[in-house]
């Protein structure tokens, strides 16, 4: 099953008054990229909770979260140090009264000088409920997250099965092309010699002998073989039970090279666009692919 790199998912509960709740967002990257921010109380398990994203999420730019509220809870998160704060005021008076300086931001100065502020926030307790508890809302919001992922991976196969159909059909286009491709430099080819040379003097021959080693130059029999390979095998992957991102991007390289080599060789303008028409669907796939786990 296709995966999309984007994915949300959430999960929280609320019990004795303590709320929990725990969210999980994803982007697309190239590795395993996690941001964790969890309470300072459970930084211990910080190893396990990133254990448990990669063995669900695998890859992805991941950002987990975990909040703890105390609802009931009615102290201040914040005290102040009033002895050490009169001590910074009066001494910032003295200094200003020396130096003849304004007295107006004196007090903020003194509020904000070292512990002054103390924090009397209680996240430190592990007073939230016990790490089980706490580890099994992580699992739910990842697998939420996951099964976000699945969703978005069924709108981008479609995606990229349609794209590819596209380029199918160009190639079918070329296909059909190609004979009257070659007829036409044939006749190009005796009609500029012609202008030049005098048919009596063409030793006929050899002519065909080099039509023949230039058609074969221009000859894009077996990049159209293998670019319909590809394609059958780019369809055989998507829609596969083991899907990989890479190696999609892999085979769409393949696409790209076979693309590129007829529009080198085709000498001929409306294969040309057809292969424009393949370029423009090659690119999309590439850009949706970027976000394909």
């Amino acid at each position: 099953m296709l995966k999309s790199m984007t994915g949300y998912g959430s999960a929280k509960t609320s019990e004795n008054g303590v709320s929990i709740n725990v969210e999980v967002k994803t982007l697309n990257s190239k590795f395993l990229d996690i941001n964790l921010r969890n309470p300072r109380s459970y930084s211990d398990k910080e190893l396990e909770i990133r254990n448990l994203i990669s063995d669900i999420l695998e890859r992805g730019k991941v950002t987990l979260s975990i909040e703890i509220q105390n609802d009931a809870e009615t102290e201040l998160k914040q005290k102040y140090n009033k002895t050490l704060f009169t001590k910074y005021f009066k001494e910032l008076e003295l200094l200003a009264d020396e130096v003849g300086a304004n007295k107006d931001e004196l007090f903020r100065t003194a509020l904000n000088s070292p512990d002054v502020i103390v924090n009397n926030s209680t996240e430190d307790d592990a007073n939230a409920g016990d790490f089980d508890k706490i580890k099994s809302l992580i699992i739910q919001g990842l697998q939420q997250c996951d099964d976000f992922r699945k969703k978005e991976g069924k709108v981008l196969q479609q995606k990229l099965l349609s794209y590819v159909t596209i380029i199918s059909e160009a190639l079918l286009a070329v296909e059909k092309l190609d004979p009257e491709r070659v007829e036409k430099i044939r006749t190009r080819i005796k009609s500029n010699l012609a202008k030049f040379i005098e048919e009596e003097a063409i030793d006929k021959n050899r002519l065909e002998q080099e039509l023949v080693f230039y058609i074969e130059k221009l000859d894009i029999t077996e990049e159209k073989v293998r670019l319909s390979n590809h394609l059958d095998h780019f369809r055989e992957v998507i829609e596969g039970t083991d899907i990989s991102g890479k190696k999609l991007g892999f085979i769409s390289q393949e696409i790209g090279r076979e693309i590129n080599t007829i529009g080198s060789k085709a000498n001929d303008s409306e294969i040309q666009r057809q292969v424009v028409t393949m370029k423009e669907e090659l690119e999309k796939i590439k850009e949706q692919l970027l976000n394909v786990l």
